[in-house]
């Protein structure tokens, strides 16, 4: 998950908040010092730590709200002033022009060229004809590296093999790019911003003069990326920033909170290696996750990705029922691969993050898949229809006849067992959207919101 540490320490807090008996001044300075101490780990700026402290305890002294109470007030404020600290609300990037044209801009190791597939994958999925421009004439490899990405995006890609003129690369392609409703352009970095880069920054932005400047930020340069963002906001007038490498580090809350100083706010985050780990950031969204409230409207939309709505609706009544077969785990299991780890999607339904979740139910990975696939076509109608009825002579026959080991079948099986155990506490409720409307009402410690 995105900033495990900080979500842990942060779920971990506001449980002390469900467990406590009294509301007190006492408990408003602990719960105010643990999350001091958790952003500060996460490399938050310390100024803006201390201001987000001051705006927790003066509206801790408000009168409670009808309807709920100071325990839940307290977490609510908690909640909402997180949220304004990462931005409050979602900056989106909207296409409303023909070509809309994106110029990604940053240091070298930022992750620009990979972003520039990420992004060009993003639009193409939504129905936009895309092009990606590789205008990056100082990394050797950056040329060929787009073109790939292109390639297995599906993307056109624009650039000249050993010119050294960014500008004249772009100017090659002018009248091409009119014929595409996005055009991503990827720039050229350096290990810091020179004066070199400053200048032919300003010169490939008054050609190009894209409608989007969005900075390509590493969530591993911590409290560094404050300076990084107001030095390119500077020198391109930059109006956006995407974040990479949230996955891999625990500093992440440095470049998430120092952004928006800039006025420059997060419109992407990079939350992995696949070409499909970017997600348009929704501070709300965001601070759900890593509180342990879930990301609800993000799942759905995953869902709606990789299945097709009869598909998901046929799924849904199996899953609620807890009735589902082997293939049906197979094919619900091979889905969920396709919106991401399985520990990521529990981050999303609230409530399951607290959860002591099997580990090897989280980290099923593709190649286990396959081998319970291959086990699946040594079973019977009846075995793939009724696992339950599958005992170990049984289970030594399909080990045998797919080339799998005897603990490979037993794996899968108890795979089925759990997930159906898991659906029992869900039993009755007849529509998905109810279900998780009534687990997004949920709050950690059994707080209703």
């Amino acid at each position: 998950m995105v900033l495990e540490k900080l979500g842990d320490s942060l779920k971990n807090t506001l449980g002390k908040i469900a467990k406590s008996v009294f509301v007190d001044e006492k408990l408003i300075n602990e719960l105010v010092k643990d999350i001091q101490r958790a952003l500060l780990q996460s490399d938050t700026n310390v100024q803006l730590v201390f201001d987000l402290s001051k705006k927790i305890k003066e509206r801790a002294k408000e009168d409670t709200a009808p309807g709920i109470t100071k325990r839940e007030q307290l977490v609510k404020i908690v909640y909402e002033e997180l949220t304004n600290f990462l931005g409050k609300e979602t900056s989106e990037l909207k296409i409303e022009k023909k070509p809309t044209q994106i110029m990604l801009v940053g240091l070298f190791g930022s992750g620009k060229t990979t972003t520039t597939g990420k992004l060009a994958k993003f639009y193409k999925k939504r129905g936009y004809k895309v092009a990606v421009m590789q205008t990056d004439t100082w990394r050797p490899a950056a040329y060929d590296q787009l073109e790939q990405l292109a390639k297995s995006v599906g993307v056109e890609f624009f650039g000249v093999r050993g010119e050294k003129d960014p500008v004249n690369i772009y100017m090659a392609f002018q009248d091409k790019i009119k014929d595409y409703d996005v055009v991503i352009v990827d720039t050229a970095g350096r290990d810091a911003l020179s004066e070199d880069l400053i200048e032919e920054l300003n010169q490939i932005h008054s050609v190009v003069k894209p409608d989007e400047r969005l900075l390509v930020i590493s969530a591993d340069i911590g409290q560094a990326a404050q300076k990084q963002a107001q030095a390119f906001h500077d020198t391109v007038d930059v109006n956006g920033v995407i974040v990479t490498k949230l996955e891999g580090t625990a500093k992440g809350g440095g470049a998430l909170s120092a952004c928006s100083v800039t006025n420059a706010p997060i419109k992407f985050i990079g939350i992995g290696e696949k070409v499909d780990d970017l997600e348009i950031f929704h501070p709300q969204r965001f601070v759900g996750r890593l509180i342990g409230f879930g990301d609800i409207e993000s799942l759905l939309e995953k869902a709606k990705e990789v299945m097709n709505e009869d598909d998901a609706k046929d799924m849904q009544d199996k899953f609620l029922k807890g009735d589902f077969n082997l293939l049906d785990l197979y094919n619900q299991m091979k889905s969920l691969k396709k919106m991401g780890s399985f520990k990521k999607i529990m981050g999303m339904i609230p409530g399951m993050s607290n959860m002591n979740m099997p580990k090897e139910m989280l980290d099923v990975q593709e190649g286990k898949l396959e081998k319970w696939k291959i086990a699946m076509d040594s079973m019977t109608q009846e075995e793939l229809e009724e696992p339950d009825k599958i005992g170990a002579d049984r289970v030594d026959r399909i080990a045998s006849g797919s080339g799998s080991s005897i603990k490979e079948v037993r794996e899968l099986l108890k795979q089925h067992r759990q997930s159906k155990k898991m659906m029992k506490m869900f039993k009755g409720e007849k529509d998905m959207n109810k279900m998780m409307k009534k687990m997004k009402g949920k709050m950690p410690g059994g707080m209703k919101f």
